[in-house]
């Protein structure tokens, strides 16, 4: 009897050789087994690989890892299903349309999970690059850059799409790279200011908060847009400028001052004392190193002016505040003047001497 019933299920004509749409119920039973063991196998493997990652993470300080571990999260698990699906059902027979369909839809879906990932991995690295900028214009560099690499991207994975789907995309392309290049001649002003924008924010020269002279113009920067940067004189008008301009302009950033070096001449009567000639550098000297925030460099006797002796002196402040480089120099200026009149040095002013001749 045994016998007899395993011939039935084996045999062509048995149970399982009974034939629908084409194919027999052993056919359809293995493919649902197969369809079974792969979904199980995908989700076995995605829970490897997470933990995986995630106990590496564990021993390393870089994000890419982090970035990993949110792009492999991001694979739901319909996707595995639609993939399972597809290898249970390349076992049975179909029409030859239905099979280009299911080819087709797995290159859509493959692609665009793939895009999907590389969008969630975009969005990871950018948000972490931005993360470690203290200016909001950086941050906002980083926004407009992931979104352009996700365009890219995403283009490119429709352009594959396209291409498998067995369309021609040689024309395609071929259009796209002539329309962009008519649009880069129409957009060339906004382009060139949008990746001097770029520049400006990764280069830093200068950051929202700084001092600059540009030019005739100077004020601290007030934002940096992707146009244009707003800088607010110390008049109080706000000065637009280019950001095109300011990579091609030089600079002067006073808020990277971490002290200000100050040069003046001093230039005392003809009749002054040799004595108290040689004394004056020592004098300028002793008055500076006096002053708190000054540092003195060096003072001489330079040259003969045409109505005063000239004294060179060199001294810096240590602060790249002006307003204490003001303060600075005037209380040196003040020292000077008392500590000359005490001594009977007299500060020239020109003067010219005619000499008469009888």
């Amino acid at each position: 009897m045994q016998d007899k019933i395993i011939t039935f299920l084996t045999s062509q004509n048995g149970f399982w050789g009974q034939m629908f749409l084409g194919n027999t119920l052993r056919m359809y039973v293995t493919a649902l087994i197969i369809l079974i063991i792969s979904i199980l196998f995908f989700l076995l493997v995605q829970k490897i690989i997470l933990v995986k990652l995630e106990s590496f993470s564990k021993k390393t300080k870089n994000d890419l890892d982090d970035a990993l571990i949110a792009t492999v999260k991001h694979i739901k698990p319909p996707f595995y299903w639609f993939l399972s699906f597809y290898i249970a059902l390349r076992l049975l027979n179909y029409p030859d349309n239905i099979r280009w369909l299911l080819d087709s839809a797995l290159i859509i879906i493959l692609v665009i999970q793939v895009l999907t990932a590389s969008s969630t991995f975009i969005n990871f690295v950018f948000k972490k690059l931005a993360s470690g900028q203290k200016e909001s214009s950086s941050k906002s560099a980083m926004g407009y850059l992931a979104i352009i690499t996700k365009i890219v991207v995403w283009s490119l994975g429709i352009l594959l799409i396209l291409s498998n789907l067995g369309l021609d995309i040689t024309s395609l392309i071929a259009g796209l790279g002539i329309g962009g290049i008519a649009i880069a001649f129409a957009l060339q002003n906004i382009l060139a200011d949008l990746f001097s924008s770029f520049a400006i924010w990764f280069d830093k020269p200068f950051v929202v908060g700084d001092f600059i002279v540009v030019g005739e113009h100077s004020g601290n920067v007030e934002k940096i847009g992707i146009k244009t940067t707003r800088i607010r004189s110390l008049q109080g008008e706000e000065i637009i400028i280019s950001n095109q301009e300011l990579t091609t302009a030089r600079i002067q950033n006073f808020k990277r001052l971490k002290e200000r070096r100050a040069v003046f001449n001093l230039g005392v009567e003809y009749s002054t004392d040799p004595k108290l000639l040689k004394d004056i550098p020592m004098t300028i000297q002793n008055i500076v190193k006096d002053i708190s925030q000054a540092r003195f460099d060096r003072a001489h006797f330079a040259k003969f002016g045409d109505s005063a002796l000239i004294y060179e002196i060199v001294y810096f402040i240590e602060s790249e505040e002006y307003d204490v480089y003001m303060d600075v120099q005037q209380a040196i200026n003040l020292a000077i003047h008392e500590t000359f009149r005490d001594k009977g040095i007299s500060i020239a002013f020109p003067t010219q001497t005619i000499h008469l001749v009888k």
